[in-house]
């Protein structure tokens, strides 16, 4: 009877180890399931995802990620120099890890700063003179001013000339094409009020530069008026979006949510619209905004792109080709093109809603309607010779003037 008695110990040893390692996968399972059930659940800046990889990804540059791959690949690698030490593996790991970069100074104290993140913008194509140093700067007015009614008053504006309605003898250009009836341009201003301090009496604060009528709604008809003189249609909507804000009692933060509203109304209410464009200014100073070409003075003009929309790739690919144009007739007068993403922005900029979206940046606090009317010339005129070009490739003839 011993050994069965035995083997009946070695048995329910055997179950024991069994339920233990049934049990110990079962725990397994729940810390797995309940750790991902808490990754899934935190702020998505902390979620294991693309845009992380990407992000980490943009710190080691196409030379580097070749020469790793080569290292695996001997047809690779035999096509490469010997170049052991030229790969900077200790500047790339410790960019990684304290997602500093000695070509970026702002990295170095961007966190330690209270509210430096609002510089963290990316240039994606640099105009002329343009670094981290001289970025366009979106200004927010002070809650007193973005909640009074009241404009300060005015002055310079006799000097204002360029918006008068022309006879038509008096335009400019004599173009045989023509959209027709059509508006295919759509010009917006998400930050109505935003003006200059030229012609605002007593300001001198470039936030505080904020006017219901003396603003930017007249660079824009001055933009829509030189492309319907190139046989462009275009329609402008002046709508006061601040008006607007204060009404729903909304923040100055939520100008783009009011703003959608009217890019989308007037993309349901004319499907010949195609591309949309939303005016601002620059809250820098002059030194920084101008541009002096052919002993001319103009008002820089920058290209903001959102980096949080599925149109960005497209949006941006419109954005260099006018870049590039204004590059080879107006040297000098862009700024460039700079993406904005992350927590401390908009992010899109209504840019979801059309792959033919942009946000311009015309002058800055400083400059005068004389040297913004040049800019916009000079963008209509590049801007025109880039629509009828693409016309053209996609088999459109417009009509004939008459």
């Amino acid at each position: 009877m011993k050994p069965y008695k035995n083997q009946s110990i070695v048995i329910s040893l055997q179950l024991s180890s069994i339920l233990k390692f049934s049990g110990g996968i079962v725990l397994t399972l729940i810390l797995i399931f309940s750790l991902t059930g808490i990754l899934t659940t935190v702020k998505s800046e902390y979620r294991m995802n693309s845009n992380l990889v990407t992000d980490a990804s943009q710190h080691i540059s196409g030379k580097v990620l070749y020469h790793l791959i080569a290292s695996e690949n001997h047809v690779l690698g035999s096509s490469l120099e010997d170049s052991s030490n030229s790969i900077p593996i200790g500047n790339i790991l410790f960019n990684l890890v304290t997602n500093i970069s000695f070509k970026d100074p702002r990295s170095f104290i961007g966190r330690e700063l209270p509210g430096f993140y609002m510089f963290d913008s990316k240039i994606l194509v640099a105009g002329e003179g343009t670094d981290y140093t001289n970025l366009p700067i979106e200004s927010v007015p002070p809650e007193k001013i973005f909640k009074s009614n009241k404009d300060p008053d005015l002055k310079n504006t006799e000097n204002i000339t360029g918006t008068q309605k022309r006879d038509s003898k008096e335009k400019k250009q004599d173009t045989a094409l023509t959209t027709g009836n059509r508006k295919v341009v759509f010009l917006y201003f998400t930050h109505t009020r935003e003006s200059y301090l030229p012609y605002l009496k007593g300001i001198k604060d470039p936030n505080a530069a904020s006017h219901s009528k003396i603003n930017v709604t007249m660079v824009g008809e001055k933009l829509k008026e030189e492309l319907e003189d190139r046989g462009i249609g275009t329609t402008i909507d002046k709508t006061d979006v601040q008006n607007l804000l204060l009404k729903k009692g909304w923040k100055y933060g939520q100008s783009y949510l009011e703003s959608r509203e009217l890019v989308q109304t007037a993309m349901a209410q004319d499907r010949d619209l195609n591309y949309f464009i939303d005016i601002h200014r620059d809250s820098e100073r002059k030194k920084k905004t101008t541009a002096i070409i052919n002993g001319q003075s103009y008002a820089k003009i920058s290209f903001i792109i959102g980096g949080e929309n599925p149109n960005h790739e497209k949006n941006v690919q419109l954005a260099k080709e006018l870049h590039s144009r204004l590059e080879r007739k107006y040297k000098g007068l862009s700024k460039g093109i700079i993406q904005k993403a992350g927590a401390s922005t908009n992010g899109k900029f209504n840019q979801d809603l059309s792959s033919n979206s942009f946000l311009i940046e015309v002058g800055g606090v400083d400059n005068t309607f004389e040297e913004m009317y040049r800019t916009v010339t000079a963008l209509a005129d590049v801007f025109s010779d880039y629509y009828w070009q693409a016309e053209k490739v996609d088999g459109k003839q417009p009509p004939a003037k008459n």
